[in-house]
């Protein structure tokens, strides 16, 4: 009786190695291709596949050390087994030769490239339940693969290669990247407003304050007639009270302290003093960053700052909510944050705007493409550009805008005309 397995049960050997190759194959391209971040997601939502892959996707040293290993051998014993079957049958060398290259072609289309291919487009599928396969075989083999690594880890030192593993933390530009890429995954207004939050820590209290003589406040030492109708007019809650200066400014003045008394009559010049007062002023650095200046407010229980520069000067004036508007876009009817909507539309499709708006606003209210970095107002980008106080009716043009100045005072811009570049046809 012949001892020999019987050519069905080879064939069956062969047939299940090859599966076994194409299955080290994608799952080895699954794990590697697996959003990190959405496993994380994943096994943080109680999948055990995701927990088991996080796992070992913590030393991936290990994990392509255990899928090689496996890997090895099933390509080792392939070729051995095609080549007894082809003996088995009666041939000699050409029936070696043919069978490895059947072989050959076999592994290249179906256990390497289909699998990989497969496990990249879909790597959540193969990788999980591969995961409950690769965790107990890491255990089984461990010893082998400690020995593997140790030897490919000592030749990678030889070139200055650590094994650490990178991480896995985005800059901001690649957030952004994400961010632009998510599709219909995330709402394009919620695209919009992820990435402004982004843009904080590129621009300053200075890109978006009210500038130095464009703060509304109450001059102490004004008529006490002027005083009162300016509380009585006012739409602001807060209004900043100053002696002679903005630069002397006595405190901060909240309408909710003084509207009864001023309703009633009873109001002086020294209860408004001592009102102001009990509220001192909070001065910040013109170059403190949005995101930076947005956590000081939540954390000095603050709604507004006044911007000085390295001499101590008042510069202008920001609140929480010219913050927020940098996030989520205009969404209050608050006169002090209308500046930037200050824009007039001409019948002939251009826009007569304040030389006072500040470019930022503009290009993030009219879709504009101004240059941000340089001056921070209208009226500042076109002197300096000129390098001088422009007559009324100059023509310039910048960055595709034809600007053209309106009406100017004695050292400043008042209003220009605005026409932007066409939009390209379809």
């Amino acid at each position: 009786m012949d001892p020999s397995p019987s050519l069905g049960l080879l064939f069956a050997a062969l047939a299940a190695l090859l599966i076994l190759a194409a299955f080290f194959a994608g799952s080895e391209t699954a794990l590697m291709s697996l959003n990190r971040y959405r496993l994380k997601h994943m096994a943080a939502a109680g999948n055990r596949g995701a927990r088991l892959a996080e796992a070992l996707l913590r030393r991936p040293d290990r994990l392509i050390g255990l899928i090689l290993l496996l890997s090895t051998l099933v390509n080792v014993a392939a070729p051995m087994l095609v080549g007894y079957i082809a003996l088995r049958l009666g041939g000699g060398e050409f029936f070696v030769a043919f069978g490895a290259a059947i072989l050959a072609f076999m592994l290249l289309i179906f256990c390497e490239v289909a699998p990989k291919t497969y496990g990249a487009l879909h790597p959540a599928r193969l990788a999980l339940p591969a995961a409950y396969i690769f965790t107990p075989l890491l255990f089984l083999l461990y010893p082998f693969v400690w020995f593997t690594n140790l030897l490919a880890n000592g030749l990678l030192r030889l070139f200055g290669v650590s094994r650490e593993v990178a991480a896995n933390s985005l800059s901001s530009e690649e957030l952004r990247t994400v961010v632009a890429e998510a599709g219909a995954m995330i709402p394009r207004r919620h695209q919009q407003m992820l990435v402004s939050i982004l843009d904080l820590e590129n621009a300053s209290v200075e890109d978006i304050m009210v500038p130095r003589n464009e703060i509304v406040g109450i001059d102490i030492d004004d008529d006490w007639d002027r005083i009162l109708e300016q509380l009585r007019q006012s739409q602001h809650t807060r209004l900043p009270v100053y002696q002679g200066e903005i630069d002397r400014i006595i405190g901060l003045l909240h309408m909710k302290q003084v509207v009864h008394e001023l309703a009633r009559g009873h109001l002086d010049r020294d209860t408004l003093t001592a009102a102001a007062q009990a509220r001192e002023p909070y001065f910040v650095p013109s170059g403190t960053t949005l995101n930076t200046q947005l956590l000081n407010f939540q954390r000095n229980r603050r709604r507004l700052a006044f911007v000085v520069d390295e001499y101590g000067d008042i510069q202008g004036l920001v609140t929480i909510e010219d913050i927020l508007e940098e996030i989520v876009g205009e969404f209050t009817s608050d006169p002090a944050t209308m500046m930037h909507k200050d824009v007039h539309v001409e019948a002939d499709g251009s826009f007569v705007a304040s030389a006072s708006a500040t470019i930022r606003a503009l290009n993030r209210s009219m879709r504009w493409n101004l240059p941000t970095d340089g001056p921070k107002t209208l009226n500042g980008l076109i002197v300096e550009f000129l390098e001088t106080i422009p007559e009324p009716g100059t023509t310039l043009k910048m960055a595709d805008y034809m600007l053209e100045v309106l009406q100017t005072s004695d050292n400043a811009i008042k209003t220009v005309r605005i026409r932007p570049p066409l939009a390209p046809s379809a």
